[in-house]
């Protein structure tokens, strides 16, 4: 998108993607368990991870790689991945039920995923959420989350390491670090505060309900937390 150098994934195809199918029909329930065949081919399991059927960025993806001489209609090709992450075979849970030791299978998975994904070589971000809710256009009502390995830097993360840059570059401190210490010291947004994790309401809060939930060490993923903070990731995440 020329007007503000961002780019965007056009995939037609999720158009045809499965819509809120009743529970025995669910695509994520283990197999066996409804009328329709599931993604998982086992009878009951923990946690899941596999490839998107209908993802934005892909392997080998369609469109070709055409820098416009103009600057206004450059395409490339969405070569990426797109994985989906079941956390539980029961339909009718959410990741609040779980329990910490599963939540922390969880934690691992993401990491584990991190790592992978990002040495791929298009791959320029690992971002792994939760889908929830209607709202924000889930189309499957299992509980369930994704991963996405994006072949570009989203604009939020491009915002978020150039202000990260340039107070470092002020300061030769990390912006990071300073917000978590200050809002330690305020207080009065702390909603946890344990051993290796702060959970705070940021001062600029951009949205009705909005947590950070930062490492006292600083580290530069996923990947690098130790088995203790893994630990206790699990429980103040899951609360």
């Amino acid at each position: 998108d020329a007007l503000v150098a961002d780019w965007v994934s056009v995939a037609s195809h999720r158009q045809n993607r499965t819509f809120m199918p009743p529970k025995n029909e669910c695509p994520l329930c283990p197999a066996g368990h409804g009328s329709m065949p599931s993604e998982i081919p086992e009878r009951d399991y923990q946690v899941v991870v596999f490839e998107n059927r209908f993802p934005s960025y892909a392997v080998t993806s369609v469109g070709a790689d055409a820098p416009d001489p103009s600057g206004i209609f450059g395409t490339r090709p969405a070569v990426g991945r797109c994985e989906v992450v079941c956390f539980t075979s029961d339909h009718e849970s959410s990741f609040k039920d779980l329990p910490v030791e599963r939540v922390r299978t969880v934690i691992d998975t993401w990491a584990q995923r991190t790592e992978a994904l990002g040495a791929i070589p298009e791959v320029e971000q690992v971002f792994a959420f939760e889908n929830r809710g209607r709202e924000i256009g889930v189309t499957l009502p299992h509980p369930h989350g994704q991963i996405y390995a994006y072949p570009y830097l989203p604009d939020r993360t491009k915002s978020l390491l150039e202000a990260a840059r340039r107070y470092h570059e002020r300061t030769g401190r990390l912006l990071g670090a300073d917000i978590l210490a200050a809002e330690q010291a305020d207080g009065s947004r702390v909603v946890v505060s344990g051993t290796h994790w702060t959970a705070y309401v940021p001062f600029a809060a951009r949205w009705p309900l909005e947590v950070h939930l930062s490492p006292h060490r600083d580290v530069p993923d996923l990947v690098a937390l130790d088995d203790e903070e893994r630990d206790e990731l699990a429980v103040i995440y899951r609360d």
